[in-house]
């Protein structure tokens, strides 16, 4: 009965253990993990298959461990032991079993599994390898501009990050590939294959460093180049700004500022200057060109053509308003000299006008006389002499006024100031002109007033005549012989008025001019010759009514008055042979002494009329020829007199005249050269010079003058009483006087001229300068190193020191030339001036001029 239990408990063991020993050979046999895919694949599956037999298995171990509880519960208790044994045996067998198809399975699934994921990373890798070796095989694409090159570039980095990051998967790759190689042994992942994997991952990453590498150095270049461009852009900009505001007339700033800020302006921001900025540019965009694409280069041939021309355009606008602003500069430079100039000269102008208006030209009260009516016009005569030579300076006033408006600036205030001098010139200059015409006029009325009384005199004396051509009696005779006699002393009053009218011929020719003069002299001449007829005719007619008269008396009765009028006479006459002070009372004494001519001539006749009353009687003949032998030599002494009075008053006459214009002279010259010393400046230094030196030309003409003046002086101090004398002697110390302070303010003048000259020749040393002296003869020349040679051949002085001094002893030598030159000429001026009324004189004057 145990039999068949234990048959079938042996049996069911010894089959599990056939399968299992069956299952572990195959195990045995496909537990390999070395060689290629596909045998580890078939491997795979062969112990997939074997796995899937566990089921099979466990029913051969159930059907065991049935079997042994058969068995077992059949089975003595000795047996059991055994049993058991065998059963634990049957257990662990297929426990191991079990372990083994596992564990076999699963390495070589995992062997598999991790070939597999090995396979897909490679796959992939490569995939990516493919696809890079694809992105960086073409060349790099030339780009439009710096925003193109920067988006390239960082493409680039993206894709070299992208292969930095592959770095960490080809590492794990090329682990999983030695680990594989260990596990698997297959040469697709032996070292060569790792090593070509390696290499063909560092190719990859080289091409994609090198080509960042290039997109960095073009990126680079071309920035660098754009911010050149924008720096030069930004200064062009500022530039264009400076220049903006710079350029027009809406300008904030002066001229000399805009001309400083167009100087420094493209120097300010770039250091090389525009042109170089934009030739470095010109340079870089070569290279930059070269890696950008054509519409790119274009651009960029494009912006700096712009660039080159905006800054020619500049440069152009630059030079041009530099130029402008020099000029305007200059301009204002000349205004303002110009300006100056004006002002200067106006308010010497206005000086000199205001002294000239000071003069008081219109007086309260009327001339009365002929002496003040006389010197009123020579008052209004040297103050429109005085505006008439400022007529130059009038016109150069207006000159200098249309000068400064040919300039931009407003010279309104100025040329206001200047019209209206002008204008008070031009009032001034009227007035002075109707006030010397109307003087004119005055004094022409009243020097003609002696001709006008002696017209109706010759009137009155005519028709005395008439009637007193044949007197019937007596008592006619008394009624009109004392018309006669106050005929004949009007007669006397009119040749002493019209002879002092000819002594005055100088007057006459200073006033009214030589042919006015000679005209009017001529009518006077001819009046006295037609006066002294009719003066005659009344003598005669009066000698002739007396003698008729005296018929009626004795030769005693008619011999003792003409006897005391002579007597009378000769006393008058003495009374009036004595020296006067002055040119009045020079007049006066030759009115009186014609006055006593016209008596003398009275008394002569009534002479010749007593003669008829002779009668024969020798007594009477001896007392009238006595009588007329007293008159005639009376009548003799008296013309004597009147002829060296008339001399003497011609003389005053002619050294008052002379004396009076050349005061006058002085003082306008002294007046104008003043003003010339004042206002010398180096402004206007060669205008006034050429001023100066016109005005100082007129000295030696003047000059020539003082011995003539000297000359009648001394001729009116002989025939002047000694307090006339002193006062002429005065009169000559105080011209010479005038004439030294002339002479002094003359060098003064002539000083500054000098220095003047000389700080503009020091400038031009090659020159050679030559000073003249005011003779006026051509070459005579002198030469400073004519002056210094001849010092030094008469030798240095013992206590001069070599090399000092020079320009003082220069000047001083030239100082001492010209005093003696002055001396010299003076002393030749009065030879020249000197009368040679003999032999001897003659012979002087030629010693004199050796």
């Amino acid at each position: 009965m145990t039999q068949q239990p234990q048959e079938g408990f042996d049996r069911s063991v010894e089959d599990a253990r056939e399968w299992m020993k069956a299952v572990q050979e195959r195990l045995q046999v496909n537990d390999n993990t070395q060689g290629p895919r596909a045998a580890l694949e078939a491997r795979l599956w062969e112990t997939e298959k074997i796995c899937q037999l566990e089921p099979e298995g466990r029913v051969k171990v159930d059907v065991v461990l049935r079997a042994a509880e058969a068995l077992l519960a059949r089975c003595h208790e000795d047996q059991k032991p055994q049993i058991l044994a065998r059963l634990r045996d049957v257990k662990a067998q297929w426990e191991e079993t079990v372990t083994y198809m596992t564990h076999c399975h699963s390495r070589i699934e995992w062997v598999w599994l991790h070939w597999s994921e090995y396979l897909l990373a490679r796959d992939e890798f490569y995939r990516w390898f493919q696809k890079m070796t694809v992105a960086l095989e073409p060349p790099v694409e030339l780009q439009l501009g710096l925003k193109e090159k920067q988006w390239q570039l960082s493409h680039a980095q993206v894709l070299l990050h992208n292969v930095d990051n592959q770095a960490v998967l080809l590492d794990r790759l090329l682990e999983e590939a030695a680990s594989l190689l260990n596990r698997i042994g297959d040469p697709s992942v032996d070292e060569d294959a790792q090593k070509r994997m390696k290499a063909e991952y560092d190719a990859v990453k080289a091409k994609a460093q090198d080509r960042v590498h290039l997109l960095e150095r073009v990126t680079q270049e071309h920035a660098h180049f754009q911010a050149s461009v924008d720096e030069f852009q930004l200064w062009l900009k500022a530039v264009v700004e400076r220049v903006s505001s710079c350029v027009g007339h809406k300008s904030q700033l002066s001229t000399k500022d805009c001309l400083s800020a167009l100087q420094v302006t493209p120097r300010k921001p770039l250091p090389e200057g525009g042109k170089e900025s934009l030739k470095r540019l010109e340079e870089q965009a070569v290279g930059v060109i070269q890696n950008t694409s054509p519409l790119g280069a274009e651009k960029i041939t494009k912006e700096l053509e712009e660039m080159r021309n905006v800054l020619e355009k500049l440069r152009v606008l630059q030079e041009e308003e530099e130029g402008r602003l020099q000029g305007l500069l200059k301009s204002n430079g000349a205004c303002e000299q110009q300006r100056r100039q004006l002002e200067a000269e106006l308010a010497e102008f206005r000086k000199d006008l205001q002294k000239l208006a000071e003069e008081d030209l219109e007086p309260e009260t009327k001339a009365s006389t002929e002496d003040e009516l006389v010197a009123r016009w020579r008052l209004y005569s040297v103050t429109r002499a005085a505006l008439a030579t400022e007529e130059p300076r009038v016109d150069r006033l207006q000159a200098q006024l249309k000068k400064l408006i040919a300039f931009p600036q407003d010279p309104q205030p100025l040329s206001d100031s200047v019209v209206a001098t002008i204008q008070e010139f031009q009032r001034l200059k009227a007035k002075t002109s109707r006030l010397c015409n109307a003087a004119d006029v005055q004094l022409w009325q009243r020097l003609q007033r002696p001709l006008q009384d002696l017209q109706l005199w010759r009137a009155l004396a005519q028709r005395l005549l008439d009637v007193t051509a044949s007197l019937p009696d007596p008592p006619s005779i008394h009624t009109f012989l004392p018309q006669i006699e106050a005929a004949l002393a009007e007669s006397s009053r009119l040749k002493e008025q019209l002879t002092i009218l000819q002594l005055k011929k100088d007057l006459l020719g200073g006033v009214f001019g030589q042919e006015r003069a000679a005209v009017l002299l001529e009518q006077v001449a001819t009046s006295v010759r037609d006066r002294d007829l009719l003066h005659n005719r009344l003598l005669q007619r009066k000698s002739k009514l007396q003698s008729s008269l005296a018929q009626h008396k004795d030769f005693g009765a008619a011999f003792e008055p003409l006897q005391k009028k002579l007597l009378d006479l000769r006393i008058r006459i003495q009374a009036e042979n004595g020296l006067q002070r002055d040119l009045p009372g020079k007049q006066a004494q030759l009115s009186r002494l014609q006055g006593l001519q016209e008596e003398g001539l009275d008394l002569g006749a009534q002479v010749e009329a007593t003669r008829s009353l002779i009668q024969d009687n020798p007594n009477h003949q001896h007392k009238m020829d006595q009588l007329s032998a007293d008159y005639q030599a009376l009548h003799r002494s008296l013309e004597d007199l009147v002829d060296r009075c008339q001399q003497s008053v011609r003389e005053h006459c002619t050294f008052s005249h002379q004396l009076l214009e050349l005061r006058h002279w002085l003082a306008v010259l002294s007046q104008k050269l003043e003003a010339h010393r004042g206002y010398l400046g180096p402004w206007d230094a060669q205008s006034r010079e050429a001023e100066a030196e016109r005005l100082l030309a007129e000295l030696p003409e003047k000059e020539a003058q003082l011995p003539l003046i000297e000359a009648l002086g001394r001729l009116v101090m002989e025939k002047s009483s000694p307090e006339g004398a002193a006062m002429v002697q005065e009169e000559l110390a105080e011209l010479a006087e005038s004439w030294g302070a002339l002479r002094l303010l003359e060098e003064s003048l002539q000083s500054l001229v000098r220095n003047q000259q000389l700080q503009r020749t020091e400038v031009d040393s090659g020159k050679k300068m030559i000073f003249t002296n005011n003779i006026p003869k051509t070459g005579f020349l002198i030469t400073p190193t004519d002056l210094i040679s001849r010092h030094h051949r008469r030798g240095r002085h013992p206590l001069d020191r070599p090399g000092e001094g020079s320009h003082e002893d220069f000047s001083q030598l030239l100082r001492n030339f010209e005093l003696w030159l002055q001396v010299e000429n003076s002393k030749l001026v009065r030879i020249i001036a000197m009368k040679a009324a003999t032999a001897e004189d003659l012979r002087t004057r030629e010693t004199k001029l050796q």
